[in-house]
């Protein structure tokens, strides 16, 4: 086995774990949580937590942050958030599904979540078919391209295009969502569009999820923009 081989199975290991996997979801939205509250979701107890906080520090694949006595975790890079993503994507069309009722929240983060900082469910493809198909942007297998008329079209809705991304982050590329199995935008370009949608009002943060609510001059302002109709998703707090 090649060294490169060995990692790539030290590092499936590592998500392989459904307790694991659960903490590294929770982190996909950027949030940044402790150790006592990514217990509670993994599970699990706070010592056991410990544990597996520990390996996924030592793996890189989280980042730990000291405030006080409090420990705050948050994903290490982008990059681990594209890897689970992808993971999502592949266990959704490759596994068999498992027969379950379909929940409210199933309901909401297909329509629209976060993807560690860009769009994701219908929204965030929605925008991305949007401007692939006026040719703002162009997306092939591995990476994109802002066009010029891309260019002056975002900079009309409000995005700085100006900066390029950081040396270790693309500035923009397709990113396979797992619940609509195509692609949406991500890199620099994908975390502009959140911001921007966010500063807009058109989406906010639901409490502990990645699910985002669809606020009615969201639903006018994709509808106007981009072309995009959404039906209401249920009420995650609806009896």
């Amino acid at each position: 086995m090649t060294m490169r081989n060995l990692e790539m199975a030290e590092v499936g290991a590592l998500i392989g774990d459904p307790a694991r996997a659960n903490i590294l979801a929770a982190l996909m939205d950027r949030r940044a949580l402790t150790a006592k509250e990514l217990a509670y979701i993994a599970g699990v107890a706070p010592q056991t937590a410990s544990g597996h906080l520990a390996r996924l520090t030592a793996a890189n694949l989280l980042a730990l942050t000291r405030q006080g006595r409090h420990h705050y975790y948050r994903l290490a890079s982008p990059l681990v958030g594209q890897m689970l993503e992808g993971v999502m994507a592949v266990a959704a069309v490759q596994l068999p599904p498992r027969r379950r009722l379909p929940s409210r929240m199933d309901a909401a983060m297909r329509t629209a979540r976060t993807c560690y900082d860009h769009l994701a469910g219908r929204i965030g493809v929605g925008i991305s078919d949007a401007l692939v198909a006026r040719g703002h942007v162009v997306l092939g297998e591995d990476g994109g391209e802002v066009t010029a008329a891309g260019a002056a079209f975002l900079a009309r809705f409000g995005m700085d295009m100006t900066a390029r991304a950081a040396p270790q982050r693309r500035f923009c590329r397709p990113c396979l969502d797992w619940s609509e199995r195509r692609p949406h935008i991500a890199g620099t370009v994908g975390a502009a569009l959140c911001r921007r949608c966010m500063e807009l009002g058109w989406i906010e943060a639901r409490c502990d999820t990645r699910a985002l609510a669809v606020t009615p001059t969201g639903h006018r302002g994709l509808r106007e923009v981009f072309g995009i109709s959404l039906a209401d998703p249920p009420a995650l707090d609806a009896a």
